[in-house]
């Protein structure tokens, strides 16, 4: 009984297929003019009609396989870079995945009235009914597809967009010839001092940079990690030729890291930005001397 329902599904799922070949030009007509296609392929109408074929190509490949509801089966593999830059101009201009879901649900419509007037003058008319909820099955899936693109486009953008916050975040400036420095503010954790540590040791390299000085005076606090990341930094610059001088502990981080037991024992360490610039550039044998502003009348 079940291989004859099985065997039955499979010849519907064909037969859904075939008729997707036969009416692939007026359905991609049709579906040209669908908010889906119509607001993302928007150089021309016939740009459109082909986003549409590729589509329903897709759709016939899967039903023709039988796998009606394999999200991952082969053939919306050769649509997936196109539905995903569909569902991220959906979702640029404000639509929710339900919403964009919607969207593919209205792609339905127009095939199941091309599918039953194909199907009006048969003698079985279960043949056409079949075929009509094997295309929701079909179309449901399609959704699904669409949906995960959605999430997975939205995930990676999320991604990116944090990592160039991170960036943004973590700069590392020149002071001056052979000096740099990365003026950390808020909390540090493992990804972002993995950012910080990039762009310090890519900063020594391009800046042939002999020091590099860590300002940890906007870190709120300092933990056992925090100072692990520290030194692995130091550590870090060492290896490419730099010294690095931390800068900015205060009253109560330095309380912490006593109380902890850290040892910052082999690295330098300097009150504020400023003491550690001069600490660098008197390394180099640079005096700076403080001077008088010039027109100041004396009191």
């Amino acid at each position: 009984m079940q291989v004859a329902e099985h065997d039955t599904a499979l010849e519907t799922a064909k037969e859904l297929g075939a008729f997707l070949e036969r009416r692939r030009e007026r359905i991609a007509q049709r579906w040209a003019d669908a908010a889906l296609f119509r607001t993302v392929f928007t150089v021309s109408r016939d740009e459109a009609v082909e986003a549409c074929k590729a589509v329903v190509d897709a759709l016939a490949e899967v039903a023709c396989s039988g796998r009606l509801e394999d999200v991952d089966a082969p053939g919306f593999g050769t649509v997936r870079d196109q539905l995903a830059r569909m569902a991220a101009a959906r979702a640029r201009a404000g639509f929710t995945p339900v919403q964009i879901a919607g969207e593919v649900a209205e792609l339905r419509e127009p095939v199941t009235a091309l599918l039953r007037s194909e199907f009006e003058d048969a003698v079985d008319g279960r043949r056409g009914d079949a075929c009509v909820q094997a295309l929701a099955v079909l179309t449901a899936t399609l959704r699904l597809v669409i949906m995960e693109t959605t999430v997975s486009a939205g995930e990676e953008l999320i991604a990116r967009q944090r990592q160039q916050l991170l960036e943004v975040a973590t700069p590392v400036i020149k002071l001056w010839e052979g000096v740099v420095a990365v003026p950390l503010i808020g909390t540090l954790d493992s990804a972002r001092s993995q950012v910080v540590m990039e762009s310090l040791l890519e900063a020594i390299v391009d800046q042939r940079a002999a020091y590099a000085i860590l300002d940890i005076t906007g870190v709120p606090t300092v933990d056992s990690l925090v100072a692990q990341h520290l030194m692995k930094t130091v550590a870090a610059a060492r290896l490419m030729g730099a010294e690095c001088i931390v800068s900015g502990i205060r009253p109560a981080i330095a309380q912490t890291i006593v109380h902890l037991g850290i040892d910052l024992g082999s690295i330098i360490t300097r009150a504020g930005l400023a003491d550690a610039l001069a600490y660098a550039l008197a390394q180099q044998g640079i005096v700076v001397s403080a001077r008088p502003v010039t027109g100041a009348s004396p009191r």
